[in-house]
């Protein structure tokens, strides 16, 4: 599962962006933020490591993770959860579980359309709500 390796560039996000943030209880502020940034992505592979770098202008993580294996993670806007990565035909799905009762679960499901375009479908598990992230294929 290499197609979503490489270097990919935010390229836009559809009108269901916003509403998800806030369903997963992201505050105003950084919800504003969140819709005015431009975010970027790098994901390698090592063996059966792997490596997820998100940078942003507004601030960056770094997620290193074995397929299957549950790890503690801090998302961008602060919340705690536990996550898991896996391949699902030929998409790599991230499961993000709220630690806090009441938090929203997340399923984020990375696609790759075609040589230049990735996209990131983000669900809030039990909401109804999908959000759809386009990410332009780049060099650094």
């Amino acid at each position: 599962m290499t197609k979503v390796l490489g270097h990919w560039k935010l390229f836009s996000s559809d009108d269901k962006w916003d509403e998800y943030m806030r369903t997963l209880g992201i505050n105003f502020v950084l919800r504003k933020v969140g819709n005015s940034i431009t975010s970027y992505e790098e994901m390698k592979q090592n063996g059966d490591q792997w490596e997820l770098n998100i940078t942003s202008t507004f601030k960056n993580a770094h997620l290193k993770f074995k397929l299957g294996e549950e790890f503690d993670e801090t998302t961008l806007d602060g919340r705690k959860c536990k996550s898991t990565f896996v391949i699902e035909g030929e998409d790599l799905v991230h499961y993000q579980k709220g630690i806090k009762p009441g938090e929203v679960d997340s399923k984020i499901t990375r696609t790759r359309v075609d040589d230049e375009t990735m996209t990131i479908t983000l669900e809030a598990i039990g909401k109804d709500l999908t959000t759809v992230r386009t990410f332009k294929k780049y060099t650094p």
